[in-house]
């Protein structure tokens, strides 16, 4: 590879819209990586937009950094992932994704009355809640959706 096809952790920042922070954190944790030039700094492969955007992806919809590492070690190693790799990796999403839609949806319906946090500040949760039994069903918001409420290892 020419050194003009890498690019500068400058660039891949602006392209992939990282901080050069988050990007240093990322090569840290082995999600995306670099060469270094003689003087030490970084250069990126063209092809790490395409991880970064998977993060990002990843990031919003819950999977946590060990996640989002598992997934990305299941690429082939030595070649630029094809389109069907990442649809084979990605394709693991759909369930959560459904998941999510059905929670958010209940949600939506929701937010007019309460948001099932348990604090008995609105008249409507005093009736939903009396003797403030969420209580006993654990902390956080127990009335939402499930998918809303679980971190999946997010940080």
């Amino acid at each position: 590879m020419r050194a003009d096809d890498l690019l500068t952790v400058g660039d891949v920042a602006h392209r992939s819209g990282f901080a050069v922070s988050a990007l240093r954190f990322y090569e840290r944790e082995g999600l995306i990586t670099a060469t270094r030039t003689s003087g030490g700094q970084r250069r990126y492969e063209r092809s790490v937009l395409r991880r970064l955007a998977f993060v990002r992806a990843a990031r919003n919809i819950g999977l946590s950094l060990e996640e989002v590492r598992q997934a990305l070690d299941t690429l082939p190693g030595g070649r630029t992932p094809t389109k069907a790799d990442w649809a084979r990796l990605s394709k693991a999403w759909s369930a959560r994704l459904d998941e999510q839609i059905r929670a958010l949806r209940a949600l939506r319906e929701g937010l007019d009355s309460c948001i099932g946090c348990g604090c008995l500040s609105l008249r409507r949760c005093a009736i939903s809640n009396p003797s403030d039994v969420a209580a006993t069903r654990g902390v956080g918001a127990v009335y939402l959706p499930r998918p809303l409420t679980e971190e999946h290892g997010r940080h």
